[in-house]
């Protein structure tokens, strides 16, 4: 699932002791307080370098524990893409300890207490989470701590495994925006990783050897490499005992863990990219190249991809839905480790020429960069991602999935510090942004065109 996140400068004002969390981090011989933002502690184990965020919350007995793992797709290369989503799907295929002949692997145990959980792959992390009862802490954390480090991989898991990730695969080939979006990114990402999708390419899915992902595992799947965090209702310093006990015998990587250095390159001109399958209607999507998620310019991109195309009263509905050109308009603006792209996506209407929507797209950004935008819009768009995270913040779990995409992006206190950071954008920000980023020559352009059925036999 892709995360719309904004992004957050850090409020130093937000910085406070937290006397109580402190005294238990003191009680939890073997962990350093390194800092407190907002609600949440952050502490170190002092053997294996595992971080973990604690939020106490007593109100509701429901506690969501959640463990990132700081790997995704843009650790992959060619041969293995896919690998980091194939490896979370055998994650839940046991332990000597833990495991469906015992009666007591993951799913048979969270399924008999009525927990919430799953996992998810992206970009820049992978993620096991539980939403259960405060009482059972204890034993999620035992299971989840376990298949650390001492999964079983066997091929024989791999096999049917790998049909359900085909099958997923096949299902986002099918929809044009997902099927015309991979194509794009890839031609957007010459050299970086981002340049594969997260579900990886056929072939690898297909291909890749059961040692490939063991080595994959054997690599990344470390504390020094993961964010334990823990939302709700627990005693801090009973829960930094138990996350002792369950994951302090386990060392740091016994290699540094690889990071990644590759740079994208300039872009020089503008990427075209046609896509034509099965479908109803076409797509028009227009990409430009933005920066990391801690740049200080994230939150004006954020409300700059707002004012453009995120609801009735965005600049490309009026300017297309409204005058019956598309069906609909959309932004995505990325929010990642590395820098990334805001996009903009038109569904045509029927029978109306992608070069009609094109054109229209190119001159509303090429207005916005000439004549600025209004407060009242700016208003109206920094509002609405106020709203975005208040609702984002509804529930243990909804915290940590949103801790959780700032600890990807390499700071999970930009989750603390979001408001702050749209309460200072200005129309001057969004006009300064919208002519440092939407540079044409920059841009990626994306056309899916649906054929009929007739046109896909002969296209075959």
């Amino acid at each position: 699932m892709k995360f719309k996140l904004p992004f957050a400068l850090l409020g130093a004002a937000l910085l406070f002791a937290s006397p109580a969390l402190h005294a238990a981090a003191a009680a939890a011989e073997g962990f350093t307080h390194v800092r407190t933002v907002g609600a949440v502690d952050e502490y170190t184990h002092d053997r294996n370098g595992l971080q973990v965020l604690l939020m106490s919350d007593r109100s509701v007995p429901v506690v969501t524990f959640m463990v990132t793992y700081r790997v995704g797709s843009r650790n992959e290369v060619t041969g293995t893409t896919g690998a980091t989503h194939l490896l979370e799907h055998l994650m839940f295929k046991g332990t000597p300890n833990h495991n469906r002949e015992k009666g007591n692997n993951i799913d048979q145990v969270l399924e008999a207490i009525g927990a919430n959980y799953n996992a998810t792959t992206w970009l820049d992390r992978t993620n096991y989470y539980a939403e259960i009862g405060s009482e059972h802490l204890d034993t999620y954390m035992a299971i989840e701590a376990d298949r650390m480090r001492n999964l079983w991989l066997r091929d024989s898991d791999r096999q049917p495994e790998m049909t359900v990730v085909r099958n997923e695969f096949d299902i986002g080939e099918n929809n044009p925006i997902e099927a015309l979006d991979k194509e794009m990114t890839a031609v957007a990402y010459l050299a970086h990783p981002y340049h594969h999708s997260t579900i990886g390419w056929r072939s690898d899915i297909e291909n890749v050897a059961i040692e490939k992902l063991k080595e994959f595992y054997d690599t990344f799947y470390w504390p020094d490499n993961s964010t334990v965090t823990i939302i709700g209702d627990f005693d801090p310093a009973a829960a930094l005992q138990l996350v002792d006990k369950y994951y302090g015998a386990f060392s740091k990587a016994p290699q540094p863990i690889p990071q990644v250095y590759t740079v994208e390159p300039e872009q020089t001109g503008q990427r075209r990219v046609t896509v034509k399958r099965a479908g109803q209607l076409g797509v028009v999507g227009v990409a430009f190249k933005s920066p990391a998620a801690r740049h200080p310019d994230q939150a004006a991109l954020q409300v700059l991809g707002s004012i453009l195309a995120d609801g009735k009263n965005s600049r490309l509905y009026r300017a297309l839905t409204d005058q019956s050109l598309t069906t609909s308009v959309s932004d995505y603006v990325g929010f990642f480790h590395d820098p990334s792209l805001l996009n903009l996506w038109a569904n045509l209407a029927p029978d109306v020429p992608h070069t009609r929507v094109e054109a229209i797209i190119f001159a509303e950004v090429e207005r916005l960069k000439r004549d600025g935008v209004t407060a009242a819009e700016v208003s109206a768009a920094v509002n609405k991602k106020l709203a975005d995270i208040a609702y984002a913040r509804d529930g243990s779990f909804a915290i940590a999935s949103s801790i959780n995409e700032c600890i990807a992006a390499g700071d999970w206190t930009l989750y603390y510090t979001l408001e702050d950071a749209y309460r200072t954008v200005t129309a001057a920000d969004v006009q300064r942004v919208a002519n440092r980023y939407l540079n044409e020559n920059q841009s990626v352009v994306g056309w899916f065109i649906p054929l009929v059925p007739a046109e896909t036999v002969a296209q075959k």
